[in-house]
This record gives C-alpha cells, structure tokens and sequence, in this order.
C-alpha cells in the first residue's frame, strides 16, 4: 500500500488543532467528572437523596453519549437553554463520567473494613477525622484503577463530540475522507493522534497505580 506522504504532511496541522481541543474537552470533562463524583458519595447513603443519585447514575450510565449529547444541544434550546458545542461537549462528558467516578469512589470507600471504622471511633476519632485520617485516604487508593480507567474512558469518548458540530479528531478524519478519499492516510493519522494522547496518559496512570499499591502493601 503506497500512502500520500504529502497529504499526510498537509494534513498535521487540522490533526493538530482536532488533537488540542480533544485535550482540552478532556481536561474540564474529567477534572468537573472527579469533583462530580466525589461531592456525589459524600451524599450517596443520605435519606432523601440517595434515590436522586442513584437515579441519575442510572440514567447516566445507560443511556449513550450521543443521546445524551443530541438532548443538550437540540433539545435544551427549544426550552430557552442554550450552550456552545464546546460547553455542551463537557457538560455531557461530565454527565457521563461523574457517574462512572461515583461508582469508582464508591467501591473504593466500601472496601475499607468495618474494624477500621469502628477502632477509629473507638480511640475517640471524629466523624471528619476519621474519614480524612483512615477511609479517603485507603478509598483513593484502591480506586486508583478504577479512576484511571473511567479517566481514559473519558478521553476517548471525545470522539463522540462530532456529532455536535466539534472539529474533533474523528470528524477532522471523516471530512477529509469525504473530500479526498485519503482513507488509509487518513484513519493513520487518527489512529497516531489517539495513541499520542492515549498512549502516555496510560503509561503515567499504570506508574501512579503500583506506586499507591507499593506505599499500600509493601513493594
């Protein structure tokens, strides 16, 4: 297979560009994605507000991300709410991925044993104290992997945003397709840009992840 070495070469910087808003929809939807979750556990066996969050996680995680995407962006302006591609964008990744962190968080609080919880309290430790001294900091790390994958999870999901007019990486690739039928040239350039953004963010969180369980169970 002969590829267009100068299609490719002229074809970078729309890669570059597609690349740097895929970063930054991933940045805001992951960094408001752990805020989300996290403000979410703390209330998540509260009376009265557990059947809310449980309701939205429901509804989070089994509807797709194009659905919930076409709802922000077509379906909100017709009661007066209008957002811009890119605010619609991580508004919908957050939608998406604070419930996948809540679950994160939450499997990680409850693998802290109940002895624990009880000896804290029983050497006079408060409520505050005993969440900051001995659950969230064992909670955070066993939720290392999990939160590392839900945080790649994210990033890929980006690709979606083209359905919402966003010149992402896919929609960059599908345009030039389209209108010069490079598609070997173009799907490699994709798959390359997904593999530079990807690709080292998985090597830092695998790193992050044997530190946590080193300083946790000894190396």
């Amino acid at each position: 297979m002969n590829l267009d070495w100068e299609f490719i070469a002229e074809s970078l910087p729309l890669y570059g560009d597609a690349m740097w808003l895929t970063l930054k929809l991933a940045f805001w939807a992951i960094l408001f994605s752990l805020v989300l979750g996290f403000s979410v556990i703390l209330y998540y066996k509260v009376k009265g507000i557990s059947f809310i969050i449980q309701a939205y996680i429901e509804l989070s995680r089994n509807t797709p991300l194009l659905v919930q995407l076409f709802f922000l962006y077509y379906g909100l302006p017709k009661v007066g709410l209008r957002m811009s591609e890119v605010t619609c964008a991580i508004v919908g990744l957050t939608f998406l991925g604070g419930s996948y962190m809540t679950e994160a968080f939450r499997g990680g609080m409850e693998a802290v044993s109940r002895t624990q919880v009880e000896s804290g309290l029983s050497i006079g430790l408060s409520r505050t104290q005993l969440a900051r001294y001995v659950i969230l900091p064992q909670a955070f790390a066993i939720s290392i992997p999990s939160l590392g994958a839900n945080v790649i999870f994210l990033l890929k999901e980006t690709s979606i945003v083209g359905a919402i007019a966003l010149m992402d990486l896919m929609n960059v690739a599908k345009d030039l397709i389209g209108m010069h039928y490079k598609t070997a040239e173009s799907l490699l350039l994709l798959v390359a840009a997904y593999l530079i953004l990807v690709l080292p963010l998985s090597v830092v969180l695998s790193w992050l992840e044997r530190k946590v369980r080193y300083a946790e169970f000894g190396d």
